[in-house]
């Protein structure tokens, strides 16, 4: 079966003027639903994954051959939907055969356990990076999913990315998360800076260097800016800074000025500040401006979380007498109070679908859990359990994951598990602690 077919192509450029050419591709969406994120007693699905086989187009190293493939692996692994089999139990190698499916024996497929297979073939001419990749189910002797692909010969992992990003959206119906960045505040250097390293923990660097305290870092919907607190000037003030470019803006109103929460779509954030005497939730505009006071109760009210939508927005309030989690309805203004159990919960974070808010719940013993409660109150639902403290959650782009800081292992390292609470795992370590973690959206 040739998956070569004529359509439009589709040229992604980089900001590094890297290309990606796709000029085949199967439906979008699969006919049935392969794997659905939503259950919670999700099987994974066992996936094999050969070395890529070497084109005679042009020349390519057998290091280049194995690194895409175990790239690949690595990425679909880290979902928690895939089981990855070992390359010593195939029966057939498609290295040596045609990567096309024409000449593939399933049954060696399904006979090992694989359900989807993996085919790929690589060469590199002056410098340019080819690859044809391929996603079959084996039971149904069938492609679901081809393409191909053109990039400078150092962009290999970016290649793989896009792809694991395609099998994720034809699987799944959602978009993959290979393209986010997380953010965190870690003390590596001495002293609290925010950071930022790849979804899976990797090519960790530093974003600021105030060489002071430096914590809530918050990303725009669109992936382009990160506003965050600092005392670089003396005070907890709100810095505003576009990721690429040399421009951004300070809020450094009298008092203090915290928790910052962009506006989905827009480019407004909701932020504490405490210049009026009680601390209450403003919405400000991108550059600092303020627009209007969104909160106006007695105690303290802070850490606005919006809902997808920005309809709604959650906050921890004292009103009652204890710090709980609120959600005010933006275009009524009523205020509901979430959560009831415990006395002690804060840090909310919206699910990407709207439905579920998730927040740190203080125990009786004392130790932080991450909780889950559905937006309208059901629940709520512990997802962590015995494992000291575990804060600060944070979605994944697709809803799928959260990621966490906890000092299970002592220090305050990052975590991340399912949105069920499943496959709880560290996702790296630096020198010093690791604690408040923000999920971002897709680069762009």
């Amino acid at each position: 079966m040739d998956i070569l077919m004529t359509g439009g192509r589709i040229k992604l450029i980089c900001q590094i003027a890297m290309a990606f050419l796709f000029i085949f591709s199967a439906p979008c969406l699969a006919e049935q639903d392969y794997i659905d994120i939503t259950n919670p007693s999700l099987r994974r699905i066992p996936i094999a994954i050969p070395l890529f086989r070497i084109m005679p187009q042009g020349q390519v190293n057998t290091q280049v051959s194995r690194n895409a493939p175990d790239l690949c692996a690595e990425n679909l692994e880290f979902t928690g939907y895939f089981k990855i089999l070992d390359r010593g139990a195939f029966l057939e190698n498609p290295r040596e055969s045609d990567i096309t499916g024409s000449t593939t024996n399933f049954r060696n497929w399904t006979g090992i356990g694989a359900e989807l297979l993996i085919t790929g073939g690589i060469w590199i001419n002056d410098g340019t990076l080819t690859m044809e990749l391929r996603l079959f189910d084996t039971f149904k002797s069938q492609i679901l999913l081809g393409k191909k692909y053109t990039a400078g010969k150092d962009k290999l992992k970016k290649v793989m990315r896009t792809f694991c990003n395609e099998v994720i959206y034809y699987l799944t119906g959602r978009q993959g998360i290979f393209d986010s960045d997380i953010a965190f505040v870690s003390t590596s250097s001495g002293n609290k800076e925010i950071y930022l390293c790849d979804f899976d923990g990797q090519n960790s660097r530093a974003f600021t260097h105030h060489k002071t305290i430096t914590l809530f870092p918050a990303w725009s919907s669109d992936g382009k800016w990160i506003a965050y607190t600092s005392y670089a000037r003396g005070k907890p003030d709100i810095f505003i800074k576009h990721l690429q470019e040399k421009r951004g803006f300070v809020i450094q109103n009298k008092g203090i000025n915290i928790t910052p929460a962009w506006v989905p779509g827009q480019f407004k954030l909701a932020a504490t500040l405490s210049y009026e005497g009680d601390q209450d939730i403003y919405l400000l505009t991108g550059r600092g401006e303020k627009i209007k006071k969104l909160t106006n109760q007695w105690g303290i009210d802070t850490s606005p979380a919006w809902s997808p939508d920005g309809a709604k927005m959650a906050f921890v309030s004292n009103r009652s007498g204890t710090p709980q989690i609120y959600i005010k309805h933006i275009n009524s203004g009523r205020v509901e109070r979430l959560t009831f159990q415990g006395q002690y919960n804060t840090q909310p974070a919206w699910s990407p679908r709207g439905d579920k808010v998730s927040y740190s719940a203080r125990e009786k013993s004392g130790e932080f859990n991450i909780c889950v409660v559905g937006f309208d109150g059901r629940g709520p639902v512990r997802l962590t359990y015995k494992a000291r403290d575990n804060e600060s959650p944070s979605w994944s782009p697709d809803g799928s994951m959260i990621v966490f800081s906890s000092t299970r292992e002592g220090p305050s390292r990052i975590y991340v598990m399912t949105a069920y609470g499943t496959d709880q795992r560290r996702l790296l370590t630096l020198p010093g602690q690791q604690t408040n973690p923000k999920w971002g959206n897709m680069d762009n």
